[in-house]
């Protein structure tokens, strides 16, 4: 791992001072009790959160200033740790460290993904087919073991202590579990042939189901058996627009007594690729093994652009430890808000992002209207609304910062 430059290291260790003044502050104490008390189910209003990593290019990396390669990834991981509190004033914690993540991978059905980019650096992309015909390609479906650099991680670990550890604590952290199953259907064979392959070769793909979930779930017990599994309960990242505070998962205090498994800490699942499967074929080809991964975590959010309303009688509300699950753009609100209303299940809207990321005035009167129509679906509920899938704020921070501050005008004039 390369050097950091004097130049580079004051740039780093002025934004760690930044992030801990932030950290340390009353609002922020203030959100991470609201934080603790809303995902016990406790809270009083809907919680904001805008996702700033689809069109960081406009608020994160105009502002980086170092050099190197190493320094400009800390340095991206430092400003997207506090701009949302500097800048939007949502409800996103500050963390009062900076996390190093294991470095860890696998590779499920031991097939790489191939992208193709319209442009370097862009946005546009394809997914080429590494399987075009399930039966005449199924022999490039193999296991392939979990992967860990642990000479690696410990090597950025020192570098960032080196750097601003003095300033900001640096520990080792993991966000929440992840598991999209059909994500990676889509990636190697493409929609077309994911979707004939049910019909073409049934005994296939649920074979390769079972290897897919075979390596998901082996994963896991990799990561076990390293100890690498580690708490999240605090400002770990949920993920699609959560934060993992709980006092329902074990912390700090239980792994110094004993390594964590995968029923210790949060997950997430989705399955956004399969919206023109029926119920049916759902029910058939998907819902046994996502089913199966979901025992897998202690606490689960599902969901992300998919609309769960089909599925949720059926299937999604079988999920035992289900905790907050996606209303996307596409659902049915007051299905949803009908089945959540009591629950301890978190109504987990995503508005549509047409409002913030598109066109440069913010229509305020359309917004308005749109969350109203969300927090009166969700009456009896306990709601959060995370802004995802925004691509642009037409370099305007001032009106991502409006959008926060109608959503909360909204909330403060009509949750109940």
């Amino acid at each position: 791992m390369e050097s950091i430059n004097q130049h580079d290291k004051t740039i780093l260790r002025n934004l760690a001072s930044r992030q801990r003044a932030y950290a340390e502050s009353e609002r922020n104490k203030s959100l991470i009790e609201k934080w603790k008390s809303h995902n016990a189910f406790k809270g009083e209003k809907p919680l904001i959160h805008l996702e700033l990593g689809t069109f960081a290019q406009e608020v994160v990396d105009v502002r980086m200033l170092c050099e190197g390669k190493t320094a400009r990834r800390f340095e991206r991981a430092l400003l997207s740790n506090f701009l949302n509190f500097e800048l939007f004033e949502d409800d996103k914690v500050v963390p009062d460290s900076y996390h190093i993540f294991h470095h860890t991978g696998f590779t499920p059905l031991g097939i790489e993904d191939k992208v193709t980019y319209a442009k370097e650096g862009g946005l546009g992309h394809h997914f080429e087919e590494t399987i075009s015909d399930l039966e005449a390609d199924f022999h490039l479906i193999k296991h392939v073991d979990p992967v860990y650099d642990k000479e690696g991680t410990m090597a950025e670990m020192d570098l960032a202590n080196d750097t601003f550890g003095d300033i900001l604590p640096v520990k080792l952290a993991m966000n929440s579990l992840v598991s999209s199953l059909t994500q990676k259907l889509i990636h190697i064979m493409g929609m077309q042939t994911t979707f004939t392959s049910m019909y073409d070769y049934p005994e296939l793909f649920h074979k390769m189901m079972r290897a897919l979930t075979d390596d998901t779930i082996g994963y896991f017990r990799f990561l076990e058996r390293e100890n690498l599994m580690l708490p999240t309960v605090g400002c770990e990242d949920l993920d699609q627009g959560s934060l993992c505070f709980t006092d329902e998962l074990p912390g700090e205090s239980v792994l110094k007594q004993r390594p964590l498994v995968s029923r210790d800490v949060w997950g997430y699942m989705d399955s956004q690729e399969t919206v023109g499967v029926s119920p049916d074929m759902f029910g058939e080809f998907y819902y046994p093994y996502y089913l199966e991964v979901s025992k897998q975590f202690g606490l689960l959010s599902y969901g992300c652009c998919e609309p769960v309303d089909p599925l949720w009688d059926r299937f999604i509300s079988n999920f035992e430890n289900l905790r907050k699950v996606s209303i996307s753009p596409w659902c049915n609100e007051e299905f949803m808000g009908e089945r959540l209303d009591g629950k301890k299940i978190m109504y987990h809207r995503k508005p549509s992002p047409n409002f913030l990321g598109v066109g440069a005035v913010l229509d305020e009167d359309g917004l308005r209207a749109h969350i109203r129509k969300s927090l009166k679906a969700a009456k009896g509920c306990k709601m959060e609304i995370t802004q995802r899938d925004v691509y642009t704020i037409n370099h305007d921070i001032g009106k991502a910062k409006r959008f926060i501050e109608i959503i909360r005008d909204e909330i403060e004039k009509n949750w109940m």
